[in-house]
């Protein structure tokens, strides 16, 4: 006696084509090629989950940066005082002191 797999099959390539749902042309209508493009946008979007990390990371120093001139120091000068200070403020916390309130940030750089 032979196993069919009907409603499993249909159910599982039902998924997938609801989670392909509004994708161009075939790619949300045909079973084989949404699934293909549905692999490759996980990839995608586990790629770029990666990359977000170093753009935020770039968009943190050029703020700090910013404040920096604004207060006659140099971006390498400020984090070289601090890593000797054995400061626990990060490069996210120091943009969002920089970015929010500007006078916070000139005490720390005077406090170098």
């Amino acid at each position: 006696m032979r196993v069919k797999g009907g409603t499993v099959r249909k159910r599982r390539h039902n998924k997938v084509l609801a989670q392909t749902k509004g994708y161009r042309m075939t790619k949300s209508k045909l079973y084989k090629v949404s699934h293909e493009a549905l692999m490759h946008a996980g990839q995608y979007s586990y790629n770029d989950r990666k990359k977000r990390a170093g753009d935020f990371r770039t968009l943190w120093i050029s703020r700090i940066n910013a404040a920096c001139k604004n207060n006659g120091i140099q971006y390498k000068d400020l984090i070289f005082g601090l890593k000797k200070k054995k400061s626990e403020l990060n490069r996210k916390v120091l943009s969002d002191i920089a970015f929010n309130n500007p006078e916070v940030f000139s005490f720390i750089v005077k406090s170098l």
